[in-house]
């Protein structure tokens, strides 16, 4: 389940807290997306496994292939809109997006601006070390270098935790912050599961161990608080292809695991 990506637009800050500072633009009604035969759905494509490009700039991952199947029974085409994990509620708010699919994690904080769909995956935020580094929890971080991808669940979890002398280092996305590791800047990684696998993966030299879990959380569909038609029509596609058990495979091909059960749940 591949396609070419169609455009990529130019990134713009985050103002204040999840959206403070913009105004929400119209966002196109489902009538509008089912008469110009187009979804076009916000993912960030530095944050493997969920978003990522092959070596032929295609784009593949666990939300890619999720916001294919939602494409595809919705009954239109997909255009994928390359974000930032930071600009993914922006992108939604400016009616530059109908819906974000892209890891995003349901919080009291963003739903104050946006609305989000039944869940239809999971996350956890995470802190890993290199192998042999003698962390095993919060309190060990003090006077350490942690890195983290800006204006995710994880960063926020890692901010609320970390104690007083954490020194916090955030980039634009997981693939720099992957980077970083790699690199050797830091040895202590926020992230998800997942993305720790993917760089086990391939920098098996670079291996880490996850020993903190700072939080749980179900990943959604964003949806414009102004778009209520769109939000019942994700519910009903989210609930449908959990029923039909599509999401999980999609979720075990790229995570290796099956949804847990009460996300599974959702589509009874």
């Amino acid at each position: 389940m591949k396609f070419r990506l169609k455009s990529v637009f130019a990134l713009f800050t985050l103002v204040g807290a999840m959206g403070g500072g913009l105004s929400a633009a119209n966002a196109n009604t489902l009538a509008q997306v089912m008469e110009q035969k187009v979804l076009r759905v916000a993912i960030d494509l530095n944050a493997p496994p969920y978003g990522m490009t092959d070596d032929k700039v295609t784009a593949i991952g666990s939300d890619v292939e999720t916001a294919q199947l939602i494409a595809d029974s919705l009954g239109v085409k997909l255009q994928v809109v390359p974000t930032t994990q930071a600009n993914r509620i922006p992108f939604l708010l400016t009616n530059k997006a109908d819906v974000v699919i892209s890891s995003l994690s349901i919080t009291p904080e963003r739903a104050k601006v946006v609305d989000f769909s039944i869940p239809y995956a999971d996350n956890k935020a995470v802190v890993a070390v290199a192998k042999d580094s003698p962390i095993k929890e919060m309190k060990d971080l003090v006077g350490k270098t942690v890195v983290t991808a800006r204006g995710t669940t994880n960063d926020q979890q890692l901010t609320k935790q970390a104690p007083p002398g954490t020194n916090i280092v955030r980039f634009e996305n997981d693939a720099t912050a992957i980077t970083a590791i790699t690199s050797g800047q830091s040895s202590i990684f926020a992230t998800a599961p997942s993305i720790i696998g993917a760089l086990n993966k391939k920098y098996p030299a670079k291996a880490m161990d996850i020993r903190i879990v700072m939080s749980s959380a179900k990943l959604a569909i964003g949806v414009a608080k102004n778009n209520p038609e769109i939000k019942e029509k994700m519910n009903e596609l989210v609930r449908a292809n959990l029923k039909n058990g599509k999401l999980n495979a999609i979720y075990k091909k790229y995570h290796q695991t099956d949804l847990p059960a009460d996300v599974v749940a959702m589509g009874n």
